[in-house]
């Protein structure tokens, strides 16, 4: 485990290193939930996102403000902490939030299931051109 000062440290790369708004969701859910464990993935690329997309994202939040709360509580929390980014360039967000001692016992992520590309118009419509 990094002592508090190496911690700092690799937090503070950590924010220089990622994309704008990975860096913002970090820092706002840092600031909100004060997480013993964070991890933020961008989906965007999965999603069919040109080169540098920030628009699909997962988390995973550990924090102690979730003891007590059931899942979707805590998802609403999340969903507070980051409304201004919900409201404009994040399109997706999946969320995994567990207390500690959940995670302690299991720090088991669920797959993230496979996008299937485009929208359902889109796909309906390549369907009618093709049948025409």
């Amino acid at each position: 485990m990094l002592r508090p000062p190496l911690l700092a440290a690799a937090r503070a790369f950590s924010a220089m290193t990622e994309p704008p708004l990975a860096g913002t969701i970090r820092a706002k859910l840092t600031a909100a939930l004060k997480p013993s464990h964070l991890q933020i993935l961008n989906d965007s690329p999965r999603h069919g996102g040109p080169p540098g997309a920030e628009t699909h994202f997962s988390v995973v939040v550990v924090s102690g403000l979730f003891v007590g709360l059931p899942p979707l509580q805590r998802h609403r929390l999340i969903h507070a902490a980051l409304s201004a980014e919900l409201a404009g360039p994040l399109h997706a967000l999946a969320i995994v939030a567990k207390t500690p001692q959940q995670w302690e016992q299991d720090p088991h992520v669920p797959p993230r299931p496979p996008c299937l590309g485009g929208s359902k118009h889109e796909r309906r419509g390549a369907g009618d051109a093709a049948s025409a």
